[in-house]
């Protein structure tokens, strides 16, 4: 039997943006059962008291939607015993590496240059849009094998917030989670205790300054307008939720009902 999880998260030490996200609404007046999905940042840097507890969540699956370049970065995640960890990258490995090698190390022009204007914001809102138009058949990988077992199920990327929160989201349209609470969800990554750390190369307190991170904090924000983007590229690329899950996922009424007798009470 699942074990029944508090809503009250625990502290961990070294794991970033962990929730459960049991209590969401459907719109059908059910709601998302405690215990059985949960999202968080990478657990590379899980300490030993943080892999006691994910141990004890008696998880069958972990997602992790990093690609090698974040591996290579954090690390592998620990290894839970009895825990089927499951690689789904939802961005080419060389994707955006250079990207992010100026945003460690570059100068303040540089980053005016790449990320001023609008700029940063723009590449995140394509980024979801992609990943929505383009990682179909990671996202049905994710969706059928739940519906078949791997619940429950833990879905992380580097700070939980964009690839995690994508197919967290994707996951609750399936369950016909309130469009409302879903957004809500998402907008958690935005707590203070939650937000992945910036790490900036320079250690001179200008490699901080106000601008560098004023020019930075769209990365870094989980903003409404991005997963809104990715909800406008299902309704104009397929027409609507349902045709996504069904026609792009192979999400049928009858998986789609596998689904929610899984997580929903």
């Amino acid at each position: 039997m699942t074990q029944q999880v508090p809503s009250t998260e625990p502290e961990l030490a070294g794991v970033r943006n962990f929730r459960d996200v049991g209590g969401l609404p459907t719109v059908d007046g059910r709601r998302v059962a405690y215990g059985r999905l949960f999202r968080s940042g990478h657990l590379a840097h899980a300490t030993e008291s943080d892999a006691e507890f994910l141990a004890s969540l008696g998880l069958h699956t972990i997602f992790d939607f990093r690609n090698a370049a974040d591996q290579k970065l954090e690390g592998p995640d620990v290894e839970l015993p009895g825990v089927r960890n499951v690689n789904l990258p939802l961005t080419d490995p060389a994707h955006g590496a250079e990207f992010w090698t100026m945003v460690r190390d570059g100068d303040i022009d540089q980053l005016r240059s790449i990320l001023g204007d609008g700029k940063a914001a723009d590449r995140m809102i394509g980024s979801y849009r992609a990943i929505i138009q383009e990682r179909t058949a990671e996202h049905r990988q994710v969706l059928h094998s739940m519906a078949e077992d791997s619940v429950p199920a833990l879905m992380h990327c580097a700070a939980g917030k964009d690839r995690a929160g994508i197919s967290i989201a994707i996951t609750l349209l399936a369950l016909g989670v309130e469009r409302e609470a879903i957004v809500a969800d998402y907008l958690e990554s935005n707590a203070t205790h939650r937000r992945y750390k910036v790490h900036r190369s320079k250690s001179s307190a200008s490699a901080y300054s106000p601008e560098v991170m004023d020019l930075l904090s769209p990365l870094f924000d989980a903003r409404a307008e991005y997963l809104e983007a990715a909800f406008d590229t299902i309704d104009e690329k397929w027409g609507g939720v349902d045709a996504y899950l069904e026609q792009g996922l192979g999400a049928t009424p009858e998986i789609r009902e596998r689904l929610r007798e899984r997580f929903l009470d």
